[in-house]
């Protein structure tokens, strides 16, 4: 049981490194003229987010969750390091409509896919192992 949940946690931040880096070369590798704030308090939550995700995802018995919360763990990790490097804010190269539209990263894209995988195998695993939800843990 303990090696499984270590072998999901392996894959988990395998994962969040991976994406972080992807996005972390594409910032900075592609000119922007947009950045975004962070609060300290938005940094803290951040930091937070990634830490539950990394110690409680892999408890359940499932790959494509552990992958769901690497990517947005990727997805927190690349705007966390981002919002450390860049001292005018976090980049965001991705623009549709320049004069009213929406900037954003490729971070912000990981965290919001990430999370709906990771949703979405948690619904389907709970679904599958309904007989177990009522046990003590």
């Amino acid at each position: 049981m303990l090696r499984m949940v270590n072998l999901r946690r392996a894959l988990l931040v395998a994962t969040a490194v991976s994406f972080a880096t992807v996005d972390l070369v594409h910032k900075s590798v592609t000119a922007t003229d947009y950045h975004h704030a962070r609060t300290p308090f938005t940094t803290l939550v951040m930091v937070g987010v990634i830490a539950a995700l990394v110690v409680l995802v892999p408890r359940i018995s499932s790959n494509v969750a552990a992958i769901g919360a690497g990517v947005a763990c990727g997805g927190a990790l690349g705007n966390l390091v981002s919002l450390l490097a860049w001292s005018q804010g976090v980049p965001d190269p991705l623009v549709i409509g320049r004069t009213s539209g929406v900037a954003f990263n490729l971070a912000d894209l990981f965290a919001l896919s990430g999370d709906m995988l990771l949703l979405s195998a948690v619904a389907v695993h709970g679904v599958r192992h309904r007989h177990e939800l009522g046990q003590r843990v």
